[in-house]
C-alpha cells in the first residue's frame, strides 16, 4: 500500500533540505517576510505550525505569494485540520502523534501527511495504513539518537525526519542516521527574532545551517 495519490511525495520533500523550520507565527504581518528569509537562506520547506491562529491564514499567504515554496503545516492534530490545511494550500502536513482517525483521513486524502511517531505500536499502525515517513518527536526528550536507532532496527524501509530539541551542535549525528534525510529545527527560525522582523539574521541562520548540514 502506498499513497501514489498524494499531490507531493514525502520523499520530495524529505530530500529538498537537510532542515525543515518549525514556524510559530504570532502575527500575520510576519508571514511573507520570514518565508522571503528563509527562501533567501536556502530554505523552500516551511513548516508553519497551527499552534496559533495566524497559522492557517499565513500558510494560505504564504502558498499563494511563493508557489516555489514547499509549505505545510505543523502541530496537526486531527482530520479537521488536516482539510482546513489542504484548503488553505499547504503542500504537506505533520502531526506531532498518530491517531487511528488522523492517519485513516491521510490515507484518503490528496495531501501528504507526516504522523509523529516515537513507539513501535505507533510505527506499525502507520505502516498498516501505507505510511513510510515519519516524523521521532520528541527527539531528545525520547532518547535522541540511540532511541531512534534502536526504534528503526525492526523495521526496514522507513525514512525518519527527527524533531524537538534540535540544533546545529547535534544535527549532524541523527543526519548521519541512513534513515534519517532531513531534521526538523526551530533554532533557524528564533522567535525573539521573528518577531523583531530580523528577517536578514534569520537569512544568515539559514545559510550557516545548509552549509553545515548538506
Amino acid at each position: 500500500m502506498s499513497h501514489s495519490h498524494w499531490t507531493l511525495q514525502p520523499s520530495e520533500l524529505f530530500a529538498a533540505g537537510p532542515v525543515v523550520p518549525v514556524i510559530v507565527i504570532t502575527d500575520i504581518k510576519q508571514a511573507i517576510p520570514l518565508a522571503q528569509a528563509l527562501l533567501d537562506g536556502g530554505i523552500r520547506v516551511m513548516e508553519v505550525t497551527l499552534r496559533t491562529e495566524h497559522g492557517l491564514p499565513a500558510i494560505a499567504a504564504i502558498a499563494k505569494q511563493f508557489p516555489q515554496a514547499l509549505i505545510g503545516a505543523g502541530t496537526v492534530i486531527n482530520p479537521q485540520q488536516l482539510a482546513a490545511v489542504a484548503a488553505a494550500g499547504g503542500k504537506f502536513a505533520i502531526s506531532p502523534g498518530a491517531t487511528p482517525a488522523l492517519l485513516s483521513a491521510g490515507a484518503q486524502g490528496n495531501m501528504a501527511l507526516i504522523p509523529g511517531v516515537v513507539s513501535p505500536s505507533e510505527l506499525m499502525c502507520g505502516l498498516e495504513q501505507g505510511y513510510d515517513h515519519f516524523k521521532f518527536f520528541p527527539a531528545e526528550a525520547s532518547g535522541g539518537v540511540p532511541a531512534l536507532k534502536a526504534l528503526n532496527a525492526p523495521f526496514g524501509g522507513i525514512t525518519i525526519c527527527p524533531t524537538g530539541g534540535i540544533s546545529l551542535k547535534n544535527a549532524k549525528d541523527y543526519l548521519a542516521l541512513d534513515f534519517v534525510h532531513c531534521i526538523g529545527g526551530s533554532w533557524i527560525v528564533p522567535m525573539n527574532l521573528v518577531e523583531e522582523g530580523q528577517w536578514q539574521k534569520i537569512t544568515e541562520l539559514c545559510k550557516e545551517a545548509v552549509a553545515a548540514l548538506s
